[in-house]
């Protein structure tokens, strides 16, 4: 409840991110919000189908959180574009403030199939694990160059401190695999 009374709006966390990515003062189309999405919030959140993202914003529109207009481009269809509403941004605000944080929910493919081992040969796990690490290390490198490229942008300094977050979760997902690697290899030596 905020200071007046009035509850949370109920929306699903997706949205709350959706709006988020318009609350930096810039009208986007669907298509900005997916490039985005992919170049920031799939690092330690989501990245959404194009169909996720228009759902949220019809869902957004409907609450009075956005507004869209069609902007003309030289072609017979016009591209519809969004921007965040002021009611949106307090709502957004009072997310970010009033909102429960969750724990994060750990749905790891790779610690699964570790978890099962004794099923399958050691060498098999090792693939398994090395290309986890190697995906790990491509992710880190990524999300090091994209907090480059946000350091350009003044307004984009917390997503600059959440893609540097991320940089260091990759690395230590990378290094956490090697581990297993190393774990792996000292468990077998003795069989």
């Amino acid at each position: 409840m905020s200071e007046d009374g009035e509850a949370l709006p109920n929306l699903p966390a997706t949205s709350w991110a959706v709006l988020g990515m318009l609350s930096f003062d810039q009208e986007l189309s669907g298509y900005d919000l997916k490039k985005w999405a992919d170049w920031s919030l799939r690092f330690f959140y989501w990245s959404p189908s194009y169909s996720q993202i228009y759902g949220e914003l019809k869902r957004l529109e409907k609450a009075g959180y956005v507004v869209s207009r069609v902007e003309a481009t030289g072609t017979t269809r016009g591209k519809r574009v969004y921007a965040i509403t002021e009611a949106g941004r307090a709502a957004a605000a009072r997310w970010v403030e009033e909102a429960p944080v969750e724990p994060p929910i750990l749905k790891h493919g790779v610690m699964l199939r570790v978890w099962l081992g004794h099923l399958v040969a050691p060498d098999r796990l090792r693939d398994v694990l090395r290309r986890h690490r190697d995906y790990a290390e491509k992710m880190r490198a990524q999300a090091e160059a994209d907090a480059g490229g946000a350091a350009t942008e003044p307004l984009w300094a917390y997503p600059e401190l959440v893609l540097r977050w991320s940089e260091r979760y990759y690395a230590a997902e990378r290094d956490l695999a090697q581990q297993m690697l190393d774990d792996i290899d000292e468990l077998t030596r003795g069989k």
